[in-house]
Formats: structure tokens, C-alpha cells, sequence
């Protein structure tokens, strides 16, 4: 057990009731949150409390919820992304994780994301452009407990890849929801295999779970050829549309 385990009762115990905050919480009070928070040029520097116990490094909680008829790009994803709040010690990070809704409880097309400060959760930041991630596609009911499982390892920094972890992610969809974790190296074998292995042990993962990596530079070429062939089908329809004798 790491010291974020550890502390996690004693830290709770600080709040009047935040298991019956987080049952309150919805979509509308993340949106809520996210507006609060939203002035990042007046954030001040975080950092540890007095006797509070310091986390290797400052995580800042990122919230993405996009529009399903809203066509998705890089450009309109950094605009509607946002910060939340970071956390230095572990007991800011279980007051504030406390409060926050948790993925099962949300709808939609929602994202959560974990980063160490400084390091954007898209695919082109400086940190992440020559890296990749591990995803796990997961069944309905599982998000929460395995979301949190795998922020306290990281955390806790029982990955042991030293400063490769960038972040995690859990994405809700409607069918079914996406776990991941983001490293800065993606032809690394040997750490990307560490990887891979930790994530099997924190989450206690059946020996036969599909376990898919993929580099960014592979997401952002699907992503732009996605964006392309949107584009073109949309101009032959309208076209069409504009040739149609019933029109």
C-alpha cells in the first residue's frame, strides 16, 4: 500500500459527507466546476500544505464533453477541453477528487483526464508528440473502480518507468467506455511492455483482455484522414443537393 492508499480514509474523513456530494453531482455540476476554474492566466502555483504529504509531481484534472453532431478537430477539441483544478499533496488530491462526479455516473461523450501539470492531454504536445498510449475498452459499470485504480498507481508511481507516465484517461461513451495511459516514448519496448505488465496487475485484468497500443503519430494520421474523407463526403452531398431537379 502506497501512501496515497494510505492516507485515503484519514484524508476523507476532512469533508462533511463526500460520498453524498458526489451521488448530487451531475454533468451540469462538472460543467459548473469547469467555469469556476476556467481563468487558467490567474491560477496561482499549487503546492503542498503544511505537514500535507507531497505527490512526486503536481497532476492537474482535465474535463472534455463534446457535441455528438459537432464535427471533432484538434482546433475545436483544445478550445472546449478543460482544467479543473491541480493537486501537489495527497490529501488536496483525495479533497478534490472527493467532490468530483465519477465516470460512471456520466453521460454522453465525456472525457476525464489525469496529466502531470504542465503537460496538455492532447496528442501534439511537446511531451506527448513522440509518445503512444495503452487502451482498454470496458464493459458498462466498470469506469469508476478501474479509473481510480489506475490514477492511484500512477500516483503512487508503481508504473517504475521513471518520468514516462504523461497521464490517464477514461473516456465514457454510449456503449461502452475506454481506459488509457499516455507515455512519453513510444518505441520503448521495454517500457511500453512495463507498462502493459502494471496495468494487468493494478487492475487485476483476465489473462485473455485485449490490450491495445497505439502511438499518437498513429491517432493523428487516422484522425486527419477521418477529418479529410468527412470533408469530401460532405461536398458530394451537397452537391447532390444542389443538382437534385427536386431542390
Amino acid at each position: 500500500m502506497n501512501q496515497v492508499d494510505h492516507l485515503k480514509d484519514d484524508d476523507a474523513g476532512d469533508n462533511d459527507d463526500p460520498a453524498d456530494s458526489r451521488e448530487e453531482m451531475s454533468d451540469n455540476n462538472v460543467v459548473a466546476l469547469v467555469n469556476n476554474n476556467s481563468n487558467v492566466g490567474r491560477r496561482k502555483a499549487v503546492s503542498p500544505g503544511a505537514g500535507e504529504h507531497p505527490l512526486q509531481y503536481n497532476y492537474t484534472f482535465w474535463y472534455f464533453r463534446r457535441t455528438p453532431s459537432r464535427p471533432a478537430n484538434s482546433q475545436s477539441y483544445e478550445q472546449s477541453i478543460r482544467q479543473i483544478g491541480t493537486v501537489a499533496s495527497v490529501e488536496q488530491f483525495w479533497k478534490f477528487y472527493s467532490h468530483l462526479v465519477r465516470p460512471g455516473d456520466l453521460t454522453g461523450h465525456s472525457d476525464f483526464h489525469l496529466f502531470k501539470e504542465g503537460i496538455k492531454p492532447m496528442w501534439e504536445d511537446e511531451a506527448n508528440k513522440n509518445g503512444g498510449k495503452w487502451i482498454i475498452r470496458l464493459r458498462k459499470g466498470l469506469a469508476s473502480r478501474f479509473w481510480e485504480n489506475i490514477i492511484l498507481a500512477m500516483l503512487g508511481e508503481q508504473f517504475m518507468v521513471g518520468e514516462e507516465i504523461c497521464g490517464v484517461v477514461v473516456s465514457v461513451r454510449f456503449q461502452e467506455d475506454i481506459l488509457s495511459i499516455w507515455n512519453k516514448t513510444a518505441n520503448d519496448q521495454v517500457t511500453t511492455s512495463r507498462i502493459r505488465d502494471t496495468l494487468r496487475r493494478i487492475l487485476n485484468l483476465p489473462p485473455n483482455t485485449i490490450m491495445e497500443y497505439k502511438t499518437h503519430n498513429d491517432s493523428l494520421r487516422y484522425a486527419h484522414t477521418h477529418i479529410r474523407v468527412r470533408t469530401f463526403t460532405e461536398t458530394l452531398q451537397i452537391l447532390q443537393h444542389q443538382h437534385d431537379p427536386q431542390h
